[in-house]
């Protein structure tokens, strides 16, 4: 048996209009361009997209959002200095977004892989973002009561997988990976390096292939 398939629109297909889909990636490290680009040529639309960042330049995650797919981004840094893609989405209203402190965002995806119904989290106490949520003190501290992120599709990069889906990655390409596949009900990969069954040192895999669905190799050395 095998995850692999041939192309990366072979394995985008079936992702539907209004999915969520988890989008890995800092910045640009880890990015799954391909299986992105992928997504735009398949067409799906109204999607609301969880990642770090939204988007860079005109590539990637920005082109996505480019060609208007996108109705909700939730996502820890929405501006920098290249995210104008998103600058004029958001300021002529044409997009949602929702901004989630960077712990948050991998601690609440963490807790949908692992079936942890909440958790209460300090970050967030007495700004805007606590506002219509739950609140307790515990042992003298204040928290705010955070619920999971679960994904129908998530889309990452990793450096090598084998048929099985078991995977590796590159450095800080690694960031949101391994918590995004663990908190999609379909995780969809994207890497540079396949190798035979057996050919990654057990001890080195960061995701176990029980966690990914398909595989496509596409050459891409950031990944």
């Amino acid at each position: 048996m095998t995850l692999v398939v041939d192309t990366a629109l072979e394995a985008v297909a079936g992702i539907e209009d209004g999915a969520t889909v988890l989008i890995g990636g800092f910045g640009m490290a880890g990015m799954p361009v391909a299986l992105i680009d992928a997504l735009i040529e398949q067409g799906a639309g109204d999607l609301e997209i969880v990642s770090n960042n939204a988007g860079n330049g005109d590539t990637g995650l920005a082109a996505l959002l480019a060609a208007g797919r996108v109705r909700k981004m939730v996502c820890s840094f929405p501006r920098q200095s290249d995210s104008y893609v998103f600058d004029e989405l958001y300021r002529s209203g044409r997009i949602e977004l929702e901004v989630v402190p960077q712990g948050n965002l991998a601690e609440r995806m963490r807790a949908a892989g692992a079936g942890i119904g909440a958790f209460f989290c300090p970050t967030g106490v007495g700004t805007p973002l606590a506002e219509g949520k739950e609140q307790r003190t515990i042992d003298g501290r204040d928290y705010v009561l955070e619920l999971p992120i679960k994904g129908d599709v998530a889309l990452i990069g990793a450096h090598a997988a084998d048929p099985a889906g078991n995977l590796v990655y590159r450095k800080t390409a690694r960031n949101f990976g391994p918590v995004m596949a663990t908190a999609a009900t379909t995780t969809i990969v994207q890497v540079s390096s396949l190798v035979e069954l057996g050919g990654l040192d057990p001890e080195s895999v960061v995701t176990p292939g029980i966690y990914v669905d398909r595989v496509v190799r596409v050459g891409q050395e950031d990944s």
